[in-house]
């Protein structure tokens, strides 16, 4: 019987959209997009625990450095000209 504690923890798609409270198609862009670090075994995808802690450690780090977003243009109402 092998160690388990010494093993790396795989999740699944489902366990990494749980726990980012996303639906599943969201995790599963952001692992085909590479933004989570994943392999695929077979036809399902893997994310190592470590690679999803490391995802949401970057995403706190980036969310504080972000500047903010310039505003865009605003709609001016105009008065008509009354004859």
């Amino acid at each position: 019987m092998s160690d388990t504690s010494k093993q790396p923890r795989l999740l699944t798609v489902r366990e990494v959209a749980d726990t980012l409270r996303v639906h599943r198609r969201t995790a599963y862009r952001l692992i085909t997009r590479g933004d989570i670090k994943a392999i695929k075994i077979g036809t399902q995808w893997r994310v190592l625990e470590e690679a999803l802690l490391d995802f949401i450690a970057s995403g706190w780090k980036d969310a504080a450095h972000r500047p903010k977003p310039e505003k865009g243009p605003r709609q001016l109402r105009l008065p008509l000209d009354e004859e």
